[in-house]
């Protein structure tokens, strides 16, 4: 399968692009930013976008949404409980001192266990509440990689301090959603570098005692 990592935006997030070899469906996750450049990738491996899925509405994530489903036409997802941070998107991009993007209509929201499909490899669902009460992880068994968003990073896990945010919630859904996965899975974060479960249960000072 085709993974593409782009660092978008001022705060760099994340942005991954799968794309399935032989349909040329592709998911587009955490578009926060730089939304051209997300479609170049696009194009040069001749994927049509099949859904956008934001792991939760912090505007560094969720920000090029709007501009990504109007060239693609493609659904966004994004969990409801988020909703209500995403109403307060000027105040984020104020926060900033960005402009504030156009808001799209959310199409789907994606709870625990829910499954997309991108070919033959599915991505499973994780609904990881805590640094937002809407943040989801998604898990591809067939690829071995947990896509984080903000909620573990090599070496940290997300702050907890903003609105919504809920410090043991977010150290129960680490415990009970992640942490149980194969410890060799690759952890793609929100921001930073990538990671394995393995080396942040032996490494990550926020986990000791999980």
């Amino acid at each position: 399968m085709i993974h593409e990592v782009l660092r978008v935006g001022m705060l760099a997030c994340n942005c991954s692009i799968f794309g399935d070899e032989g349909s040329r469906e592709a998911l587009v996750i955490d578009p926060g930013d730089d939304v051209a450049e997300i479609l170049r990738v696009v194009e040069r491996h001749g994927l049509r976008v099949k859904a956008i899925v934001v792991t939760h509405a912090h505007i560094d994530h969720i920000g090029g949404a709007g501009k990504l489903k109007a060239a693609t036409g493609a659904p966004v997802y994004l969990n409801q409980n988020d909703l209500v941070i995403y109403d307060h998107l000027e105040m984020q991009a104020a926060w900033l001192g960005v402009p504030a993007p156009e808001q799209v209509r959310i199409d789907v929201s994606p709870v625990e266990g829910d499954r997309l499909t991108v070919g033959v490899a599915d991505f499973e669902v994780l609904h990881t509440p805590g640094h937002t009460p809407g943040s989801i992880c998604l898990w591809i068994a067939s690829e071995q990689k947990l896509i984080a968003g903000d909620t573990l990073f090599r070496d940290g896990i997300g702050r907890t301090d903003l609105p919504g945010g809920d410090y043991r919630q977010i150290m129960r859904s680490i415990r009970d959603k992640l942490l149980v996965l194969p410890e060799e899975a690759l952890v793609i974060p929100g921001h930073g570098d990538t990671t394995t479960l393995g080396r942040e249960k032996e490494f990550n000072d926020f986990l000791e005692g999980l």
